[in-house]
Protein backbone atom coordinates (compact mmCIF):
# COMPACT_ATOMS: atom_id res chain seq x y z
CA UNK A 1 0.00 0.00 0.00
CA UNK A 2 1.72 3.33 -0.77
CA UNK A 3 1.02 6.55 0.83
CA UNK A 4 -1.73 9.25 -0.21
CA UNK A 5 -0.48 11.97 -2.70
CA UNK A 6 -0.15 15.27 -1.32
CA UNK A 7 -3.38 16.96 -2.50
CA UNK A 8 -4.53 20.26 -1.40
CA UNK A 9 -7.52 22.42 -1.81
CA UNK A 10 -6.90 24.89 -4.82
CA UNK A 11 -5.14 22.39 -6.78
CA UNK A 12 -5.61 22.54 -10.29
CA UNK A 13 -5.35 18.68 -12.33
CA UNK A 14 -5.79 17.38 -15.92
CA UNK A 15 -7.52 14.08 -15.41
CA UNK A 16 -6.75 11.72 -17.86
CA UNK A 17 -10.45 10.73 -18.81
CA UNK A 18 -12.38 13.43 -19.69
CA UNK A 19 -15.74 14.70 -18.68
CA UNK A 20 -19.14 14.04 -20.15
CA UNK A 21 -18.86 17.91 -21.43
CA UNK A 22 -15.48 17.54 -22.71
CA UNK A 23 -13.14 18.96 -20.53
CA UNK A 24 -10.43 17.70 -18.66
CA UNK A 25 -8.83 20.02 -16.17
CA UNK A 26 -10.80 20.07 -12.39
CA UNK A 27 -9.81 22.56 -9.15
CA UNK A 28 -10.43 20.14 -6.09
CA UNK A 29 -12.66 21.99 -3.25
CA UNK A 30 -12.29 19.16 -0.78
CA UNK A 31 -9.98 17.20 0.40
CA UNK A 32 -10.21 13.80 2.90
CA UNK A 33 -11.48 10.12 1.82
CA UNK A 34 -13.58 11.51 -1.07
CA UNK A 35 -11.80 14.20 -3.66
CA UNK A 36 -14.40 17.13 -4.47
CA UNK A 37 -13.58 18.21 -7.37
CA UNK A 38 -15.22 21.63 -9.80
CA UNK A 39 -14.68 20.91 -13.89
CA UNK A 40 -13.43 24.05 -14.47
CA UNK A 41 -15.41 23.64 -18.35
CA UNK A 42 -19.38 23.61 -17.11
CA UNK A 43 -18.63 23.75 -13.34
CA UNK A 44 -20.30 20.82 -12.46
CA UNK A 45 -19.27 19.16 -8.92
CA UNK A 46 -18.84 15.88 -7.91
CA UNK A 47 -17.09 13.56 -5.51
CA UNK A 48 -14.71 10.82 -6.18
CA UNK A 49 -13.13 8.51 -3.80
CA UNK A 50 -9.58 9.28 -3.16
CA UNK A 51 -7.79 6.07 -4.28
CA UNK A 52 -9.95 6.84 -8.29
CA UNK A 53 -9.20 10.05 -8.33
CA UNK A 54 -5.30 9.98 -7.80
CA UNK A 55 -5.17 7.45 -10.32
CA UNK A 56 -6.97 9.55 -12.59
CA UNK A 57 -4.39 12.02 -12.15
CA UNK A 58 -2.30 12.98 -15.55
CA UNK A 59 -1.09 16.23 -14.55
CA UNK A 60 -0.76 19.33 -11.46
CA UNK A 61 -1.58 22.48 -13.46
CA UNK A 62 -1.23 24.78 -10.44
CA UNK A 63 -0.70 23.74 -6.93
CA UNK A 64 -3.14 25.16 -3.70
CA UNK A 65 -1.36 26.34 -0.43
CA UNK A 66 0.01 23.93 1.94
CA UNK A 67 -1.93 24.41 4.94
CA UNK A 68 -0.34 22.89 8.45
CA UNK A 69 -2.01 20.33 9.91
Amino acid sequence: MRPPMDLRIGDVVILRKPHPCGGTTWRIERVGADIGAVCLTCQRYVLVPRSHFEIRIKQFLERGPVTEP
